[in-house]
């Protein structure tokens, strides 16, 4: 449960970086294992059930968070369940459906993590904050709610089809469990990352000055160059 902690007290850009880069390289050097060792039935109920457990805690654990950045923290942990989906089935679509959805993974982080440094330059740090850009810069609002659409899952959106993907090579291979326990904390997991869009047009919400030093496309163009150079220079030194 170190992972929200982390996010939270570590700049944007870092928490962004030790999103993408750990899960490229461990999910990598896991899958020249499975290939070239044997996969079994004993090793495959292992991954089995830790697939399950990040799920679970990730989709309970964002229920209850009012910080901005800790129920994406939370997010990635329960993406964490769901790449490895792919890898329990030990099959060539389970593979396929694996670096897929890293891909697409990696994407959704990187944006997502690019609008968050551009609201942290206005003070939004809180959920209940976020009513106060569609206030002053609806632009903002409505860029940070299509952003966070692909995080809840919202169909066919691509994080919507990630999730598919695995899950259907997981029924491919019998896992219907895992495919089973994958839906449910998709939907528990869509209800917590829908708070947040949820805010920034809801009634309930703060209302205070917003500093803009930038114009919005400029700081999107600022994070988003950013976080591209730290995450490929972690990616070289990888």
């Amino acid at each position: 449960m170190w992972a929200p902690d982390i996010y939270e007290g570590s700049p944007t850009l870092v928490a962004a970086f030790f999103s993408i880069a750990p899960k490229i390289s461990i999910f990598a050097n896991m899958l020249r294992v499975s290939i070239h060792s044997f996969y079994g039935t004993t090793l495959q109920q292992i991954f089995f059930l830790r697939s399950i457990a990040p799920m679970i805690l990730g989709a309970l654990a964002a229920m209850a968070q009012t910080k901005v950045k800790r129920p994406l923290a939370h997010s990635s942990v329960g993406h964490v369940g769901y790449l490895r989906t792919g890898l329990s089935c030990g099959t060539m679509g389970g593979i396929q459906s694996l670096l897929i959805g890293i891909f697409i993974h990696v994407s959704m982080t990187i944006n997502a993590s690019a609008i968050v440094l551009a609201l942290r330059q206005t003070r939004v740090k809180y959920i209940a904050d976020l009513g106060a850009p569609a206030g002053t810069n609806p632009i903002s609002a409505i860029i940070f709610s299509i952003t966070m659409f692909p995080y809840a899952g919202i169909p066919p959106l691509a994080g919507f089809r990630s999730k598919f993907y695995l899950f259907s090579a997981a029924l491919g291979c019998g896992a219907y469990l895992l495919a089973l326990m994958g839906v449910v904390t998709s939907v528990i997991g869509r209800w917590a990352a829908g708070r947040l869009p949820e805010s920034v047009w809801g009634t309930d919400r703060r209302q205070f000055s917003v500093h803009r030093t930038r114009s919005l496309p400029n700081k999107l163009r600022h994070g988003w160059e950013r976080m591209l150079r730290k995450v490929l220079k972690g990616l070289t030194f990888t």
